[in-house]
Parts: C-alpha cells; structure tokens; sequence
C-alpha cells in the first residue's frame, strides 16, 4: 500500500513540521513549489514535500513564495557612502606632524637605572 497523501496550508503545520521542511529544503523551497488550480478556479502554489508515513501538498500563500532578498548589505554601503561624503578633502590633508611621536621609542632609561639597584 502507498503512503498517504493530504493537502495542508503551511499556516496549519506545527512547528515541528516547519522545522522538518528547513532541514529538507535548507537552500529554500522556492525552486521545489508547483502551481495548482484551485475549486474556484484561482492558481495556488504549492510544495510537495514528502516524509516517512504522508506525501503533503503544502498550500503556500503568494507572500511566502515570493524569494526574499537580502538587502542589508546594501543599505550597509549605503550608510559608508553618506558617513564618507560628509568628510572634506581638507580635513583629510590637514594632519599635523604631532601624532608622529608614537613612532618614536620611548625614554625607559630611568627606569632600567632603577631596575639595576
């Protein structure tokens, strides 16, 4: 005898449901979804996802098949670019000669002199 079959809204899965289908389709499910007709005519997608006992047909919303994108990276360097347009070429040519002394060794000849009684 086959497995079961049941149609079911990704709404009604229980978490532990939701988390078996991540571990499934870890790059996501968007390449996985078909598209069926529904009683009144309209087109729905779906995922086939299929477990040890039932085969679903998983009703996905048009909002979650649509793919997600990752913006924050842009708006990342979006946030550079102003930050740097607000800085003037000036005050980046206007460096003084006094923070060179950091290259300088320091004078530790007290201190040794102290170290040696």
């Amino acid at each position: 005898m086959g497995k079961k079959r049941s149609i079911i809204s990704y709404d009604k899965l229980t978490i532990d449901q939701k988390k078996q289908i991540l571990r499934d389709f870890p790059d996501g499910y968007g390449n996985y979804l078909t598209s069926i007709m529904t009683a009144s005519g309209e087109s729905q997608e779906a995922l086939i996802w299929e477990t040890d006992e039932i085969i679903y047909l998983v009703k996905i919303t048009k909002a979650m098949s649509k793919p997600i994108l990752d913006d924050d990276d842009d708006d990342f360097e979006d946030v550079e670019i102003e930050k740097l347009a607000d800085i003037k070429e000036d005050d980046l040519d206007d460096e003084s000669d006094d923070d060179d002394s950091y290259d300088e060794p320091a004078d530790d000849s007290d201190e040794d002199d102290e170290d040696e009684e």
